[in-house]
C-alpha cells in the first residue's frame, strides 16, 4: 500500500462555477504577473493512518449465540469496526471459534460487503470533502487486516490506489503551477501533464479539472498581461493556446472579448492622443509617437489608423487646414481678410521645355513645395484695397504721379491718361468695388500685404513665381492652364475671336471662336475656377508676383521661394489678361515691368502661409 499523500484543492478562480475576480493576481501589484498560488490548508491534510488491529473478544460455547445476535444487530446499526461491540471485530472472533459456523461467515462477508461500499463512498466523496480519502485509508486498513485476499478488496485497494496516484498528480501539478510551470506543450514535469495523468487515473477529478482550469487562468492572466503591454498578438497566441487547454468554454470566448474591447479603446485612446497634440504647434512628433504605437497594436486596416496618419499628413503640410479649404480671417479694424483657398502641397514642372516658349521660361525644372499654402480665390478687389488706403496713409504710385496707362477706345490702344488711380477702371472710369483693382504697382500691392499681415496677425505676401504657375496649372502639364488648344466656355476672361469692344472693335489675335461676353476687366470670380478653386490666374488682369526679373532659371532658387535681389526695379508679371494675347496666355508665360508701374492690364492677389 503506498504512503498516504497529502491532499490539496486549488485555491484560485476556476470554470466549475468560480469568479475570475477571484484567482487573479492584483494588477497593482510587483506580482501581478504570477500564475495562482495554491495552497493545502491544515483541515485538507491527510496524517498516516496506522495498522488497524482487531480488538480481542472471548468466544465461548455458552455466549456464541449472543455474540452472534450482538454482531448482527451491530451489522444492522452499520456499526462496523469501531471497537469491540461492532460487526467486524465480533464476526472475526466467532469465525475463529467455529471456522464453520454458516451464520457467522455470512454475517462476516455481508460486512466485508459493507466496508467496501463505505470505502467506495469516501472515494466518490472525496471532491466534495477531502477528509474522506482518509476514511477510504481506515477502512483499506481494516479491509487488510481482516481479508487481504478478498477479490473484492483487492480491487477496492486497487481504486484506493488510483486515487493516490491522482492525488500526488495534482500535488505534483500544483506545484508546478505555482512555478509557473504550464505546461501547454506537454512537457514533462509541468503542471498541465501532471492534471491531465490525475484525470486519466481518476475521470471527473474535481482537483485536476480545478487545476486544468487553474492553468486556463494563468494563461488568461498572461494575455491580459500582454494586453497591458500593447502586445495584442502576443496576447492574441495566449488565448489561442488557453483555447486548447480543455473543452471550448467561456472563459476564454469572454477573455476574448474583453480583451478585444481593451484593443479597441486603446486604439481609439491613441487617435485622440494622437489628433490632440496635432492641436499644438508642436505636436506633430507626439502625434507621430502615437501613431507608430497605433500602427503596431491596431489591425491592419484599422480605420483610427488611417484616419490618425491622414491627419499627420494634413497637419505637416497644410497645419489646422484642408486641401481646398476656403476660409478668411478676421482684422482688428473689424470685417475680414480676402476669401483664400488651400492649394495642396506637390510638385510640378516649372517653366518651358526647350521646344516651347520664349527663353526667359528655361530651363525648366522640378519644384517641390513640401507644404500647402493659401492663395486668395480672386484677384484683390477694389473694395478691398479701398479699405487698406483708407486705413492707412499710403499713397498710392499712380495717385503720386497723377497718371496711369488706360484703354482708349478710340484708338484701341492702351495710353497714359490723367487723374487715373487705383479707383479708376480699366478705362479710367471710377471702379466698381467689386472689379479686380488695377493701376497698382509692385510696390502699392507689397504695401497691402504688409497692411492684410498687421490686421490679421497672419503672413500675407505676394506668390512667388513658383507658386503663381503651380497653381496656375494646378496639376496639369499643358500649354495653357486649361490644356492644349482653344479653351473651354467659361475658362476666363481673355481675348476672343467672338468678343466685340462697345464701339465694335475685335481682336486681331485671339482664340478663333472664343467669347467671354466682355471686353476688359469684369467682376472678379466671374469665370469657372480652376481645379483648386482659383479665379482668373489666367485672364481678367495680368498679376504682380514676389520676384525680381531674371533672364532665365538658371540659377533659380528650387524650393519655389521668391528670387530676390536688393534693391531690384523690375518685378515678373504672370497670368495673362483681357487683353493678352495667346501666346501670353500660356501656363510658363512671364514678363518684366518696371516695379513703379501700372497700368489697366496689372492687378494683384495674395497667399498666405499656414
Amino acid at each position: 500500500m503506498r504512503a498516504l499523500l497529502l491532499a490539496g484543492i486549488a485555491v484560485m478562480a476556476l470554470a466549475a462555477g468560480c469568479s475570475r475576480e477571484a484567482s487573479a493576481p492584483s494588477r497593482d501589484g510587483a506580482g501581478g504577473g504570477r500564475t495562482p498560488v495554491v495552497t493545502i490548508s491544515a483541515d485538507q491534510a491527510v496524517s498516516p493512518v496506522p495498522p488497524y488491529r482487531v480488538p480481542k473478544v472471548e468466544v465461548t460455547d455458552e455466549n456464541a449465540r449472543e455474540l452472534k445476535a450482538k454482531a448482527a444487530e451491530a451489522l444492522a446499526r452499520g456499526r462496523l469496526f469501531g471497537g469491540a461491540e461492532d460487526a467486524i471485530p465480533l464476526y472475526v472472533a466467532l469465525r475463529r471459534f467455529d471456522p464453520e459456523d454458516a451464520t457467522a461467515n455470512a454475517g462476516f462477508d455481508r460486512s466485508l460487503r459493507r466496508l467496501i461500499v463505505r470505502g467506495d463512498e469516501a472515494l466518490a466523496g472525496l471532491d466534495r470533502d477531502p477528509l474522506s480519502l482518509r476514511r477510504a485509508h481506515e477502512i483499506a486498513a481494516v479491509a487488510r487486516a481482516v481479508a487481504p485476499g478478498n477479490i473484492d478488496i483487492v480491487e477496492f485497494l486497487a481504486r484506493l490506489d488510483r486515487a493516490d496516484d491522482a492525488q500526488e498528480a495534482n500535488r505534483l501539478g500544483e506545484e508546478a503551477l505555482n512555478a509557473g510551470r504550464l505546461g501547454v506543450d506537454g512537457g514533462r514535469g509541468d503542471a498541465l501533464t501532471y492534471f491531465r495523468q490525475a484525470l486519466e487515473l481518476r475521470p471527473g477529478d474535481m482537483r485536476a479539472m480545478q487545476g486544468v482550469a487553474a492553468v486556463e487562468s494563468a494563461l488568461i492572466r498572461r494575455a491580459e498581461l500582454a494586453a497591458d503591454r500593447d502586445d495584442y498578438v502576443g496576447a492574441q497566441r495566449e488565448l489561442d493556446i488557453a483555447a486548447k487547454v480543455r473543452p471550448p468554454g467561456s472563459a476564454v470566448q469572454d477573455a476574448r472579448g474583453r480583451l478585444a474591447m481593451q484593443r479597441i479603446v486603446r486604439i481609439n485612446a491613441l487617435r485622440d492622443a494622437g489628433v490632440t497634440a496635432l492641436l499644438r504647434a508642436d505636436g506633430i512628433d507626439e502625434a507621430r509617437r502615437q501613431l507608430a504605437v497605433l500602427l503596431r497594436i491596431a489591425p491592419a486596416g484599422d480605420p483610427a489608423t488611417k484616419e490618425l496618419r491622414e491627419r499627420i499628413d494634413l497637419a505637416t503640410h497644410y497645419g489646422l487646414f484642408r486641401p481646398g479649404q476656403v476660409f478668411t480671417d478676421g482684422m482688428q479694424g473689424g470685417g475680414r481678410g480676402p476669401q483664400m483657398v488651400v492649394i495642396p502641397h506637390g510638385a510640378f514642372r516649372m517653366g518651358s521645355e526647350d521646344n516651347e516658349g520664349q527663353e526667359s521660361e528655361r530651363p525648366a525644372r522640378n519644384i517641390r513645395f513640401e507644404r500647402g499654402l493659401a492663395m486668395s480665390r480672386t484677384e484683390v478687389t477694389v473694395g478691398e484695397f479701398r479699405r487698406f488706403m483708407q486705413a492707412t496713409k499710403h499713397r498710392a504710385r499712380a495717385t503720386r504721379r497723377g497718371y496711369s496707362t488706360a484703354y482708349d477706345e478710340r484708338s484701341g490702344n492702351l495710353v497714359r491718361r490723367g487723374n487715373v488711380d487705383w479707383q479708376s477702371d480699366y478705362t479710367g472710369q471710377p471702379a466698381r468695388d467689386d472689379m479686380p483693382v488695377v493701376h497698382v504697382s509692385a510696390k502699392d500691392a507689397i504695401a497691402y500685404t504688409e497692411w492684410l499681415s498687421a490686421q490679421t496677425g497672419r503672413r500675407y505676401r505676394l506668390p512667388s513665381e513658383a507658386e503663381f504657375e503651380y497653381a496656375l496649372r494646378a496639376g496639369g502639364r499643358g500649354r495653357y492652364p486649361w490644356g492644349n488648344g482653344a479653351p473651354p466656355a467659361r475658362a476666363g476672361n481673355f481675348t476672343g475671336g467672338a468678343d466685340v469692344s462697345p464701339s465694335g472693335r475685335r481682336w486681331r489675335n485671339a482664340f478663333a471662336g472664343y467669347g467671354d461676353g466682355a471686353w476688359g476687366p469684369v467682376r472678379v470670380g466671374s469665370y469657372d475656377p480652376n481645379a483648386w478653386g482659383i479665379h482668373d490666374l489666367a485672364g481678367n488682369v495680368s498679376e504682380w508676383v514676389a520676384d525680381c526679373w531674371h533672364d532665365n532659371y538658371r540659377r533659380a532658387p528650387r524650393d519655389g521661394a521668391a528670387w530676390l535681389n536688393p534693391g531690384c526695379r523690375s518685378k515678373v508679371v504672370r497670368g495673362g489678361s483681357w487683353a493678352s494675347s495667346p501666346e501670353e496666355l500660356r501656363s510658363a508665360w512671364r514678363q518684366s515691368s518696371d516695379a513703379n508701374n501700372t497700368t489697366a492690364r496689372i492687378g494683384f492677389r495674395v497667399v498666405r502661409d499656414i
